[in-house]
């Protein structure tokens, strides 16, 4: 059978699920099969959109697609492409807090993090007045001239990330194609093509979830509970970007308060993300809050609260019943090295204490009805971007 592979991939999908080791509850499973029915969505799409030779910018990390401890904050856009080809990308700047582009020489697996061969934001790309562009990418050469990037040796994927930090910004487009294939069209699929599609996707999906159930063992969970690392710039990722990760664990009656000072970069951004290494609901509760979003104290510290109970405070981060997971903080378009002083501090405290643990705690509080506002403009916000 040409889809026995995808079936096979699905059944190995599941095992890896129900026998991942943070699993400690049937709700937990329950999560796991939903991001499984995620995972098999994007790999499916991912398979058929692999056409290194008419190419075009698939949406990744959606919120239904989720993988990765996804940004809340970013749209990410994904093309195929090879080395020894020339592409050129149109599009229209947005009004976005960044715009950057990524070039990788292969996939995430569980033993390896792709390696960046060029990475990039809009201020090394010209702009026209109106906000439109035109970058070409493709084998080195000689006085290309601006907006030319040379893709490198063993190029294989073209990563662009659309980042806000209000999330009522206006986003922009963008399309890819390559240069010697305008006007021209593939040759039709046949059961050959087909079964390599659904080999690529059996193959997306096991390595997909096995992967990113590793990404934690390397980057978090070898840290001390409840606490977050200084800034650094983020592994296998943009070059203007730096993150501060951590992992907690909280009982009901506990809080964590996260303090970090208000950045000068254009995005900061804060979120949780669950045991399986992605992001919470995002649309529905607040489990993330930009710089932009947040309530800013008077001494220009922004201080996050992590419970399961609502203090009601404006920067409460919601943990929706996850008892544990992930803390990142991101900064991206930075313009100079981050240190420690621009880092997080952490301190867990008991619930009934935060009065007293917050210095600025009656400026920060919402009563319901400012709460219930928050959460319908985040609602608004998304349905709005996830037609942009």
């Amino acid at each position: 059978m040409l889809t026995q592979p995808l079936a096979d991939a699905l059944v190995a999908a599941e095992k890896i699920i129900r026998d991942a080791p943070h699993v400690r509850s049937e709700q937990d499973v329950v999560e796991g099969l939903d991001y499984l029915a995620g995972s098999l969505r994007a790999a499916i799409s991912s398979a058929w959109s692999y056409d290194r030779d008419f190419p075009y910018f698939i949406r990744s990390a959606t919120p239904y697609t989720k993988v990765g401890l996804d940004n809340p904050d970013t749209l990410y856009f994904s093309a195929r492409i090879r080395e020894d080809a020339e592409y050129v990308v149109t599009g229209r700047r947005g009004e976005t807090a960044d715009l950057s582009f990524q070039i990788l020489n292969g996939d995430y697996t569980p033993a390896d993090v792709p390696d960046s061969l060029n990475a990039f934001d809009d201020r090394d790309v010209e702009i026209n007045p109106d906000g439109t562009f035109e970058l070409r990418f493709g084998p080195p050469k000689p006085d290309a001239g601006p907006n030319y990037f040379a893709l490198g040796s063993r190029a294989s994927m073209l990563l662009v990330r659309e980042v806000w930090s209000d999330w009522t910004a206006r986003p922009g487009t963008i399309a890819i194609q390559r240069v010697d294939g305008i006007g021209t069209a593939p040759q039709p699929a046949d059961e050959a093509k087909l079964a390599k599609r659904f080999n690529a996707a059996a193959k997306s999906l096991v390595g997909q979830l096995n992967t990113f159930l590793q990404f934690p063992e390397w980057f978090y969970l070898k840290l001390p509970v409840n606490t977050m690392t200084e800034p650094r710039l983020t592994p296998g990722g943009l070059a203007t970007q730096y993150s501060s990760a951590g992992h907690y664990e909280l009982a009901d009656d506990e809080a964590l308060i996260v303090t970090v000072p208000a950045s000068d970069a254009p995005y900061q951004g804060f979120q949780l993300g669950s045991m399986w290494y992605i992001s919470l609901d995002f649309i529905n509760h607040q489990t993330s809050l930009t710089a932009h979003q947040a309530h800013r104290d008077p001494d220009g510290l922004l201080r996050f609260v992590i419970s399961a109970k609502d203090p009601g405070l404006a920067n409460w981060v919601e943990t929706t019943g996850h008892a544990r997971g992930y803390l990142q903080i991101r900064w991206q378009r930075t313009s100079r090295e981050f240190t420690a002083a621009d880092g997080p501090t952490v301190e867990k405290v008991p619930f009934a204490s935060l009065p007293q643990a917050l210095p600025h705690y009656e400026q920060a509080r919402v009563t319901p009805g400012e709460w219930r506002a928050r959460i319908a403009a985040r609602q608004q916000a998304v349905a709005n971007r996830m037609l942009g």
